[in-house]
C-alpha cells in the first residue's frame, strides 16, 4: 500500500489504463513513478525551472507513453481540509483523510451541510468529474460594500458578545426596572407568553420595542402584529420609529380597501392595527388565516370575559385574543390594570397567553401569593427606581385648598353649571350629538 496526497491525471486524452497496466507490472519500475510524481507535486521541477517536457522525458524512460500522459494538478491540491464537489454526492465534501491505494483514491471526509459521514473508494477515471469547491475573490468590490458585508457578518453573532444589544443600538435610556422585565424575565423563555402589567408611565411600549429589536436581532421573529386601542396606532408607530428604527404599516379600512382581493395581513411583515378594527366579523376571519411570530397587545385588559353561573361570557375583544393566541408564536400584552376585582375574570384574561395554564382561580392566586407566577410581572410606581436608587415617581401628598370667589366669578361658574346642564341633557338625547355632551363636561373642568 503506497500513501499518496498528490496525484491528478485529469485531461481526459490521458490513458489512464495504459498507466495502469504500467503500475500493475512492475511495483519496482513503479515505485520510480512515484518518485517522479511525488517530486513534481512538491516542487522540485518547478525550483529547478524545468518544463512538462522534462518531466515526460522521465516518465518516457520508464516506457510509458508520454504523450498520453500530462500531470496536472487537481489531485495535487487534494489535502485534508480541502472541499470538494462530485456527481457521488448530493452535496460539498470536506476532506479529513485521502490515500491512494493500487488504481483508488480511498477518501474520508464528511459533507459540508449536513455532516455526513463519507468513506469511499474513487476509481481514477472518475477524477475528471470531481472539482474543488473554491471560492475565488478578486478582491474587484467597492470598499464599503466590503466594509458592509462584514458588519453584516459580525451582527449576525454580535448577540452571542452583547447581553444588552438591542439597548446599545437603539435611541432610548432605559431604567432598570426595564431591563430586568426584558432581560431578566422575558428573554429567558423559550416561548414568549407573557404579561406587563406595571403601573401607568413605567415605559411599557420602551420594554416592547426592546423585545421586539431582541428577536428580530437573533433571528427569531419576521413577522410581527401590534394590536391597540385606535387613538394610540400613530404614537406606536412613532414611537418604534423615532426610538428603535422599527417601521410598521398601520393597517386600517382603508388600506383593506387598497388591497382589495387579497389578504392585507398577509402583505406586510410589520403591522399596527386597531383592536376594535380586527374584532369585526368581516375582518377576523382573515387575520385567524394569517400566521405571526410576535403579537403585542396594548391595554390588553379590554380583552374580558365574564362568568355568570356555569356559563362565560365572552366579548368581542376577548374572542379577539383566543384568534391572536393560536396564530402567534409569542405574545405580548400590555395593561397597567390587569384586574378587575374579580378573580375568575382575571384568570380568563391570562388563558389567553397559555390556555389551561390555571384550571382555577386558587392555583392563580396560590402563584401570587409566592410570587413565582411565570406569567406576568407587576412594578408599583413605589417600587420604580433609578439606577442610583432614588425613586422615579415622588410621592404624592393630597391636599384641599380653600379658596374665595368673588361675585363676578361666581355668578360666571353658576351661569355656566346652567349652561353646562341645559344642553348636556339635550345631547345625551341624540346619539349622533353624545361627543357634545363630553365637551361641555371639559369646558366646566377647564373653568374652575
Amino acid at each position: 500500500m503506497i500513501y499518496h496526497h498528490n496525484i491528478d491525471m485529469e485531461d481526459r486524452d490521458a490513458s489512464i489504463e495504459e498507466v495502469r497496466r504500467a503500475v500493475s507490472e512492475s511495483i519496482e519500475k513503479n515505485r520510480e513513478l512515484y518518485k517522479l510524481l511525488e517530486e513534481y507535486d512538491r516542487g522540485e521541477y518547478m525550483k529547478q525551472s524545468l518544463s512538462h517536457e522534462k518531466v515526460r522525458d522521465d516518465i518516457k524512460s520508464l516506457n510509458i507513453n508520454s504523450d498520453k500522459f500530462k500531470p496536472t494538478v487537481k489531485l495535487q491540491e487534494l489535502r485534508p481540509g480541502v472541499i470538494i464537489k462530485g456527481p457521488n454526492w448530493s452535496e460539498p465534501v470536506e476532506i479529513n483523510y485521502i490515500e491512494y491505494v493500487n488504481s483508488y483514491i480511498h477518501l474520508i471526509g464528511k459533507t459540508t451541510l449536513t455532516g455526513q459521514h463519507i468513506d469511499q473508494y474513487i476509481d481514477l477515471s472518475e477524477l475528471e468529474d470531481i472539482s474543488l469547491n473554491i471560492i475565488k475573490t478578486d478582491f474587484t468590490c467597492e470598499p464599503w460594500k466590503a466594509f458592509a458585508s462584514l458588519e453584516t457578518k459580525r451582527y449576525r453573532f454580535a448577540s452571542l458578545y452583547d447581553p444588552l444589544l438591542a439597548v446599545n443600538t437603539s435611541k432610548i435610556d432605559p431604567l432598570p426596572h426595564q431591563i430586568e422585565a426584558v432581560y431578566g424575565y422575558i428573554l429567558k423563555l423559550p416561548r414568549i407568553r407573557f404579561l406587563i402589567a406595571d403601573d401607568p408611565g413605567a415605559g411599557k411600549t420602551i420594554m416592547a420595542g426592546l423585545i421586539i429589536k431582541e428577536l428580530k436581532l437573533r433571528n427569531l421573529v419576521k413577522r410581527i402584529l401590534i394590536v391597540v386601542p385606535g387613538h394610540l396606532k400613530d404614537q406606536w408607530r412613532r414611537e418604534l420609529k423615532d426610538r428603535f428604527d422599527e417601521s410598521f404599516v398601520v393597517i386600517d379600512r382603508g388600506l383593506l380597501r387598497d388591497h382589495y382581493g387579497e389578504n392585507v395581513w398577509e402583505v406586510y411583515n410589520q403591522i399596527i392595527t386597531s383592536m376594535d378594527f380586527t374584532k369585526r366579523e368581516d375582518i377576523l376571519p382573515s387575520l385567524s388565516s394569517s400566521k405571526f411570530d410576535l403579537i403585542i397587545v396594548d391595554e390588553a385588559h379590554k380583552m374580558s370575559a365574564a362568568v355568570y353561573g356555569d356559563k362565560v361570557e365572552k366579548t368581542d375583544r376577548y374572542k379577539l385574543g383566543e384568534v391572536l393566541s393560536k396564530i402567534t408564536t409569542h405574545l405580548l400584552f400590555l395593561t397597567a390594570t390587569p384586574h378587575k376585582g374579580d378573580p375568575e375574570n382575571f384568570r380568563l384574561f391570562i388563558d389567553l397567553l397559555e390556555p389551561g395554564f390555571f384550571a382555577n382561580t386558587d392555583m392563580l392566586n396560590q402563584s401570587i401569593i409566592n410570587k413565582d407566577n411565570p406569567l406576568f410581572i407587576r412594578r408599583m410606581k413605589e417600587d420604580l427606581k433609578n439606577f442610583n436608587g432614588e425613586p422615579l415617581f415622588l410621592p404624592r401628598h393630597v391636599k384641599t385648598i380653600t379658596f374665595r370667589l368673588s361675585e363676578d366669578e361666581k355668578r360666571l361658574y353658576n351661569d355656566l353649571s346652567r349652561y353646562v346642564s341645559e344642553q348636556y341633557n339635550k345631547a345625551m338625547n341624540n346619539e349622533k350629538k353624545r361627543g357634545v355632551a363630553f365637551a361641555l363636561v371639559i369646558l366646566q373642568r377647564r373653568l374652575a
